[in-house]
């Protein structure tokens, strides 16, 4: 069977038509991707991977293609457009990254992150969100929870939650569904493979007020970093702007509570959601 590669997509994003530029000229140079690869000492798969734009290109990858090809900075300017935008399927890219990550580090805001929610939180959250149907709010909930399946495995990543004091006040769901949200918390604040602390109004402003992070380490050491706003999602893929974010998360680490204060304060928040008719715990 004659292998025909995969047809390109060069005017989707500047990561597409980074990826389609490199095949050009590496076609255009009579090179294989195996004989490209042993000249910019990279590997094969690597390349392939970054002429589909399934990978964002490695920041000492556009040097050594301007050299290989004599194209001067053609490669490095493409890759400082593409290091700059969204991917176009960010949030999916972003899941997948999830799903093999070794540690997972989030600061939630305004909610808790998906990954410590309960059920009917989930459900709650989901439907304010107005331009969703009933049956597509229950799409969304059932995929939220298979996403924490992976914490119940043999092998989980190692979660750490900073979460906002103001969630832990905001009602979510009624009171029977904040404390059944607290509680789960609550288990899942200090064990060996899950850690919360709660950032405390008396911490005063800090650099993440507005917005949602997500810090994925991979098996391979790197890290990418997913900042969430009202409105969209931007997945940081390049070293030096995941590094970025990553001493943002570390100054709201230290500036957290303990993980023994942080539990204490879930439990007096327990107690402040508890319904009427629910034993204290």
């Amino acid at each position: 069977m004659t292998f025909k590669p995969q047809a390109l997509t060069p005017y989707l994003s500047a990561r597409h038509y980074f990826g389609s530029e490199q095949r050009r000229h590496r076609e255009d140079a009579g090179l294989s991707l195996v004989q490209l690869a042993g000249i910019v000492n990279s590997s094969k798969s690597t390349l392939a991977r970054v002429e589909t734009a399934e990978l964002m290109p490695p920041p000492d990858l556009p040097p050594r293609l301007d050299a290989a090809f004599g194209t001067d900075k053609h490669f490095h300017g493409l890759y400082q457009l593409a290091r700059r935008e969204a991917h176009p399927d960010q949030y999916r890219r972003y899941m997948d990254f999830e799903g093999t990550a070794e540690s997972i580090e989030q600061y939630g805001a305004q909610a808790l992150p998906g990954l410590l929610q309960t059920k009917a939180y989930a459900r709650a959250l989901l439907r304010c969100q107005e331009d969703l149907s009933a049956e597509q709010v229950e799409e969304r909930v059932t995929a939220r929870m298979a996403r924490q399946e992976r914490q119940r495995s043999d092998s989980p990543p190692l979660r750490w939650a900073i979460i906002d004091e103001s969630v832990l006040g905001r009602q979510v769901g009624g009171p029977a569904c904040m404390y059944e949200q607290l509680a789960s918390l609550l288990d899942q604040a200090d064990t060996p493979d899950s850690k919360v602390q709660v950032m405390p109004f008396s911490a005063g402003p800090h650099s993440l007020m507005g917005s949602a992070l997500t810090l994925l380490t991979l098996p391979n050491g790197s890290t990418m970093a997913y900042e969430e706003g009202i409105q969209a999602g931007h997945l940081y893929e390049d070293p030096d702007a995941a590094k970025k974010w990553r001493r943002q998360y570390e100054v709201l680490r230290a500036n957290a509570l303990t993980l023994p204060e942080s539990v204490k304060l879930i439990r007096k928040a327990m107690e402040d959601h508890q319904p009427c008719d629910t034993p204290p715990s």
